[in-house]
Formats: C-alpha cells, sequence, structure tokens
C-alpha cells in the first residue's frame, strides 16, 4: 500500500485525525515552523534531516536532532513542531496498519515498540534518497523505508528477552512499561528524579522496578540518568554559547565541578577540549539503543 504525501512548508499547520490514517502517511517538514497535531491513537516514525525537531507525546515533550528516530506508539495526542531551519519527516498509521506492514515474526505481533533510535550518515542517506523516490511515485523505496523501520525495531529483541516474565508477551508488558520511564528520563534528564517516582511510573514497587530495568538495559536508572546528561551537555557544548557551568547547571548537575569529573570521566576528555574540538566531533546520540 503506497502512502499519501503531505508536504508543509515555512510555517503551515495541519491537523490530522484518526480517519486521516487508516493506510499510511508520510509527512515530509520543512522550515521554521511547520507542524502537525494527530488527534487520536495513531502511531508513528519520526525522524530529523537538518535541524530539529520537537515533540509532545501526552505529558512529555523531548526534542530530536539529526540522526535520532523516535518511534511513537499508538498515542492520542501527538504535536510536532521544527525548529530552526528544519526538514523532517513522519511515517504515520493506524496500529493495526504497522502490524501488517511489519515482517514477520514477534516486532510484527506487537506493531510500533516506542523507542528511541540512531542512524548513521549512510542511513540519513537512504532517508533522503527514499522521501525523493516515494515523492516521485516509486513504490519499491516504501517497502524499503518498512525494511528499515523493521530493522531498528528488531534491535529492541534483545532487551525485551531480558525482561522478567514467562513468555514473550509477558516480557513485552513489561518492555513496555520500562520504555515509558526511559522515555520519562531521557525528556527530564534536567530533574533530580528519585527511584520511587521512576517505579510509580511503571506501577512498580522499586525494589522490582530496579531489578527489571537493570535487567532490560544493562544499567541502573540513576546510570542511564547521567548518562543523559552527559550527552546532552556534549551537544551543548557543540552548538550552544552558554558557558560551561550553565551548561552543567542546566543538564542537572549540581555544580562545575561535579560536571568536569563525571564528564572526563565519560569521554576522556575536558569540556573545554570536548567544545574546542566541536567542529572536528560527529553528534553524539541521546539514547542509546
Amino acid at each position: 500500500m503506497s502512502p499519501s504525501i503531505h508536504t508543509l512548508g515555512h510555517g503551515v499547520h495541519l491537523t490530522l485525525q484518526r480517519a486521516d490514517v487508516d493506510g499510511p502517511v508520510l509527512l515530509i517538514g520543512g522550515g521554521r515552523g511547520a507542524s502537525v497535531r494527530i488527534e487520536g491513537p495513531v502511531a508513528g516514525v519520526w525522524l530529523p534531516l537538518r535541524g530539529r525537531l520537537q515533540l509532545s507525546v501526552g505529558d512529555g515533550k523531548s526534542t530530536h536532532h539529526r540522526g535520532e528516530v523516535r518511534v511513537t506508539s499508538a498515542d492520542a495526542g501527538i504535536r510536532a513542531t521544527g525548529r530552526g531551519h528544519a526538514l523532517w519527516l513522519a511515517l504515520l498509521s493506524a496500529p493495526a496498519v504497522w502490524r501488517g506492514a511489519l515482517g514477520a515474526g514477534r516486532m510484527s505481533d506487537a506493531g510500533l515498540l516506542p523507542a528511541l533510535h540512531e542512524i548513521d550518515h549512510a542511513g540519513m542517506r537512504r532517508a533522503f534518497e527514499l522521501v525523493r523516490a516515494v515523492r516521485s511515485g516509486d513504490g519499491a523505496a516504501w517497502e524499503a523505508i518498512l525494511d528499515e523501520v523493521d530493522g531498528m525495531q528488531a534491535r529492541l529483541d534483545e532487551m525485551i528477552a531480558r525482561c522478567p516474565g514467562r513468555t514473550w508477551a509477558q516480557r513485552r508488558h513489561v518492555f513496555l512499561r520500562l520504555q515509558r520511564v526511559r522515555e520519562h528520563l531521557a525528556c527530564n534528564y534536567h530533574l533530580d528524579l528519585d527511584n520511587a517516582a521512576l517505579a510509580r511510573i511503571a506501577s512498580y514497587s522499586p525494589w522490582h522496578f530496579i531489578r527489571a530495568f537493570h535487567a532490560a538495559y544493562r544499567e541502573t536508572p540513576h546510570a542511564f540518568l547521567v548518562r543523559q546528561r552527559l550527552l546532552r551537555a556534549q551537544r551543548l557544548l557543540h552548538t550552544s554559547p552558554l558557558a560551561i557551568g550553565e551548561i552543567a547547571l542546566a543538564c542537572g548537575f549540581e555544580n562545575r565541578c561535579a560536571f568536569s569529573r563525571l564528564y572526563r570521566q565519560r569521554f576522556g576528555t575536558t569540556a573545554s577540549a570536548s567544545r574546542r574540538s566541536a567542529f572536528a566531533a560527529p553528534m553524539p546520540r541521546a539514547i542509546g539503543d
């Protein structure tokens, strides 16, 4: 099934109802302020090709950069807005359509699972090429896009397999609860978040939550939170004129000394040296797969 295509230019706003995405929809947003609002349970894949893409999903807000692929499950109420001189694309459809479109196997039974993936420069080139091909009416290109999505989602298999549960469906259910927490941490990395509050998001006791989180992701919630803060700080060092102390505070560190020590431990260099080499270094990813 070929997608319907919507192109959003500078300042253009589009609202899609649930009935508008009974089949696959490809959105291409370009220019400052191009935005879409989705009303109704729709699953999607979002990719900034240039600039930044701000997503509001439920109560959570996040900003994504070139090379970060955000997958949203069937959430009611999504808003996406391009920031800066942005270019972004989104693939949207009803959950049932995604289940039929993905390849055979465990992931196709689940449809799209919420996650944040990273693609490399070769993947970005393919994304540009596939968008051009789809817009020209090449149906095979749409199949190639689905293959890319299928491959990214398959990376989650290993994490799901490590979740507690006797059956795959039970482990997948646990994984979805943990992913809600992981996305909450990624969106609110600058806040003080304790394990008791995070456990409530997953509807677990603190002990059960920490155990399940570590089993799935091979790190504790606190270690994941610190990693997110450091990666966001590294990005700001590459892109922001803020002073290093201001970046440390903006990313949730108590003071510059603690930030500097953790930054050196993580990256093997100082924040000042990282800023000086910004133009030679690649952009970091925000959430590890």
